[in-house]
């Protein structure tokens, strides 16, 4: 019995689906301001597929509205000011710069919000370890 549990339990997220509004904006913003490296396209179904780390992000128009998904994402960086900066230069409007949000002995953890070309909420996200 045990086998098949171990055998059918969660073990990571292998994609997730974001709702977009406008398909076309929604791939330059993800391919091209975030940098993602997109896998494939559904064109005539208006669904793309990128690659973030491991974990497929599809991005797609809802065919009806009980598909619309609502998401937040945060996005691990390892300079969260490098990347934060990178961001704002290329157009994204952010809801607030990075800031630390909580503090362990060993490190802070650090945040900017942001809004996707289609309205979703998403944060950058970075451990920075304490100094000295």
């Amino acid at each position: 019995m045990q086998a098949n549990v171990s055998s059918s339990m969660l073990k990571s997220i292998g994609q997730i689906h974001i709702s977009v509004k406008d398909y076309d904006r929604a791939k330059t913003f993800y391919r091209d301001v975030l940098g993602l490296e997109m896998l494939f396209e559904v064109a005539e179904q208006r669904m793309v597929f990128f690659d973030c780390g491991g974990v497929r992000l599809y991005l797609g128009v809802p065919s009806s509205p009980e598909y619309a998904a609502n998401s937040f994402l945060y996005y691990r960086v390892d300079d969260i000011g490098a990347a934060y900066d990178r961001l704002l230069k290329a157009g994204v409007d952010f809801l607030h710069p990075p800031q630390a949000i909580h503090k362990t002995d060993d490190s802070e953890l650090w945040m900017a919000g942001f809004r996707d070309s289609e309205g979703n909420f998403a944060q950058l996200m970075c451990d920075k370890p304490n100094a000295g």
